[in-house]
């Protein structure tokens, strides 16, 4: 991993970094230990992504406003750094944006605790699964004393497969966690029967023969918006599509997610 990080507390500051899993956006999601967390904390830094994406930095304020009671606590927001879409270097791409992401959160830890304390990030969903704060926390780390703690949340799986009632495994059967990108690139994953998909932004799905596939799919899961389609593949594939577009086209964005189930022949 290489790091760029340039900012610079004082020499010795102390940093507690604390990751606050919230679920998909509803505040039910916020477990007490995340509550706790974010009152504990002396700054929480919230991103904000650009203009189409405002809501979503709006839904972690409100967050905050709904359980932070602590008056020392400080909600600093921050531009959020856009990753190169067209870059053809994936890999690196997404490690010159992290670099940039740990740049301006040193930059605001450095304005807002030049002598250390307590930080909190909220991340959406749980910060284990298919998200990046803890390696952008990584490279903090190279740069300042700092110690990190997580307090998980609510998966966006299991906010779609609650939305769905439905179990995310068959019965003694396995399964496969992947995204977007991958199932577009390799396919069904092998002797995968049940496949989550995750961050995906194409409708990867599209792509596969749907013989045999049902799909249980969830956008804005725990949310007033909270969309769910489910059905044959062959049947609702397109109705998802539209769906998808439709409601980023209302919103700016789109989070969603799906779960899809051969079924044997």
């Amino acid at each position: 991993m290489t790091a760029h990080v340039t900012a610079a507390v004082n020499v010795g500051a102390k940093v507690e970094l604390c990751l606050v899993g919230i679920g998909t956006g509803n505040p039910d999601h916020v477990t007490r230990q995340g509550v706790k967390a974010l009152n504990a904390a002396d700054l929480i830094l919230v991103p904000h992504k650009g203009e189409g994406k405002a809501d979503l930095a709006e839904l972690r304020l409100a967050l905050c406003q709904e359980l932070v009671t602590n008056p020392a606590t400080q909600v600093v927001q921050f531009d959020m750094p856009v990753r190169d879409a067209h870059d053809p270097d994936y890999p690196g791409a997404v490690n010159r944006w992290h670099d940039a992401i740990a740049e301006v959160w040193l930059a605001k830890i450095r304005t807002h605790l030049p002598e250390g304390g307590r930080v909190a990030l909220l991340v959406w969903g749980d910060p284990s699964l298919y998200d990046s704060t803890l390696r952008i926390a990584d490279r903090l780390a190279l740069q300042l004393p700092l110690a990190v703690s997580v307090v998980p949340g609510i998966t966006a799986l299991q906010a779609l497969t609650a939305a769905h009632a439905i179990a995310l495994n068959d019965i003694n059967a396995p399964v496969t966690i992947t995204t977007g990108r991958q199932l577009r690139d390799h396919g069904w994953p092998e002797s995968a029967d049940t496949v989550a998909v995750m961050l995906d932004g194409h409708c990867a799905f599209q792509h596969l023969p749907p013989e045999g596939i049902t799909i249980w799919w969830g956008a804005y899961l725990g949310m007033p918006q909270q969309i769910c389609i489910a059905g044959p593949l062959a049947e609702v594939s397109e109705r998802i599509q539209a769906e998808r577009q439709a409601a980023r086209a209302a919103h700016g964005w789109v989070m969603d997610i799906y779960l899809m189930r051969r079924v044997a022949s």
